[in-house]
């Protein structure tokens, strides 16, 4: 047996602070990010409990999920989203927690600000009322997402009840061929593993083509691990980490910044760490990816055909008919060339610098097709100023994209931006469940940003590839 510690173990020993009797970790919560949507039910809860934030310095609170990107103006437009806002901000004052709201000039996405301000270190504990908040683990951080009444637990004492996963390391060789990104080796490997391959684990990613790549690129892989199943999935810190967190707002300064990254370095995962299963796919052989069906999951190469329900084992082909009835698509005819109505670039998956760079060199190349309506959202309000240095917006813009201002936007549709009735979106987001994007009858195909633009510019599903 390997006496070497993973990540995963020496991140959780140094946050447990004791074993419950249900064989769950009392484990401590270095850092909480909220949001409006899960966050006011649960200071309502502590205010009826008649307690405290116990630790209102490692919280820190950012509106994004309901907040409009046509404009920012208050009162919101939405009298609902005006009030959730309104709370957010009534209780983040009562308890001295840092809001990023619109007028700071640092609200975005939380899983984007996390990040960009430095917050999200190695070797921390972080939670979020949010299922993506495993975004974070690209600094080789574990991080999960919570529920609502687990919001309300962390706010009152710090520490959350949970038991520790099984480990399984993903190791993707080789090298990336070009127009293949982040995004196509995450839906690889929720393809290749299933939506609940997961279950009980967290992810390591590691590997020549994950060392490769940059701490943007990372987040995007990090992110989707939940739609895998897995309770989180992480990198291990490395130069690329300590490089990207240098300077930040939140990132330790002066004395403090060479202790800080010898403990983050550390706390990557031993060479002879243990691992319950290990799996390793060659990333030479990927090619750009386009989900079909209804999860995740369901995806194809762009090269591919759909699958034949004759193919599949009999157990899934129930699954797979109902996701093709919903998408209006067929068995064994090919994605590519599927006519789009609306494109979206954004998400906490796909909306930082990198990502609209892409997208941008992409839009470049043409013009957004007739009758195909787009929506290019930052993911926070300083990736929005970046980009505008560098002259994006203009790039989106004359090719007859619609620039946005920052927010979740059409990744879930909880503000004015949705899907109407049948319509298909190219999406750089992270779900395509049924009715994710507002319509309960709308349909959603996930892939890169530069393939997001590609279809805007085509008007159909094309391989970026003969793009770019």
């Amino acid at each position: 047996m390997s006496s070497g510690k993973s990540l995963l173990d020496k991140v959780w020993n140094a946050h447990a602070v004791r074993e419950l009797p249900s064989g769950q970790s009392q484990l401590f919560v270095g850092l909480h990010l909220i949001h409006e949507v899960t966050s006011p039910q649960a200071f309502a809860m502590l205010r009826e409990l008649g307690l405290p934030v116990r630790f209102p310095e490692r919280t820190f609170a950012t509106v994004d999920h309901i907040i409009p990107t046509a404009s920012q103006a208050r009162p919101l437009a939405d009298s609902l989203a005006e009030e959730m806002l309104v709370s957010l901000e009534k209780s983040t004052r009562e308890a001295g927690i840092p809001f990023f709201d619109p007028a700071s000039g640092k609200q975005g996405v939380v899983h984007v600000i996390g990040p960009e301000l430095g917050l999200t270190q190695p070797g921390m504990t972080i939670a979020c009322g949010d299922s993506h908040t495993s975004t974070h683990g690209a600094f080789g951080a574990v991080a999960f997402g919570i529920g609502t009444s687990q919001v309300r637990d962390v706010l009152a004492t710090q520490c959350l009840a949970m038991a520790r996963p099984q480990l399984r390391r993903i190791d993707v060789t080789g090298k990336l061929a070009s127009g293949v990104y982040a995004k196509d080796v995450i839906l690889t490997i929720i393809r290749q593993l299933g939506v609940k391959g997961g279950v009980g684990y967290a992810y390591e990613y590691a590997g020549p083509v994950i060392k490769a790549m940059t701490i943007e690129e990372r987040l995007t892989v990090c992110n989707m691990s939940i739609e895998g199943g897995a309770r989180c999935g992480y990198v291990n810190p490395d130069a690329t980490t300590i490089e990207y967190l240098k300077g930040r707002e939140y990132s330790p300064s002066g004395a403090e910044w060479e202790p800080a990254t010898r403990h983050w370095l550390g706390m990557a995962s031993d060479a002879d760490a243990h691992y319950d299963h290990i799996v390793e796919i060659d990333g030479s052989r990927l090619a750009p990816s386009v989900t079909w069906g209804i999860h995740p999951g369901q995806s194809v190469a762009i090269d591919e055909c759909l699958p034949r329900l004759a193919d599949a084992p009999r157990e899934a082909q129930p699954g797979l008919a109902e996701a093709f009835d919903y998408m209006g698509l067929r068995p064994g005819e090919k994605i590519a060339g599927s006519k789009i109505d609306v494109a979206f670039i954004g998400s906490c998956t796909n909306g930082r610098i990198s990502d609209l760079r892409e997208a941008a060199r992409v839009a470049k190349t043409g013009q957004v097709a007739s009758g195909v309506r787009t929506l290019v959202v930052p993911g926070s309000q300083a990736v929005a100023r970046e980009a505008e240095a560098e002259g994006l917006p203009e790039i989106f813009r004359s090719a007859g994209f619609d620039w946005r201002e920052a927010g979740c936007s059409m990744c879930l549709a909880m503000n004015p931006d949705k899907l109407v009735g049948r319509e298909l979106c190219a999406s750089s987001s992270n779900r395509n469940f049924k009715g994710r994007q507002g319509s309960p009858t709308g349909r959603t195909l996930l892939m890169s940003p530069a393939m997001v633009a590609a279809a805007a510019i085509r008007g159909e599903v094309t391989d970026v590839r003969e793009v770019i």
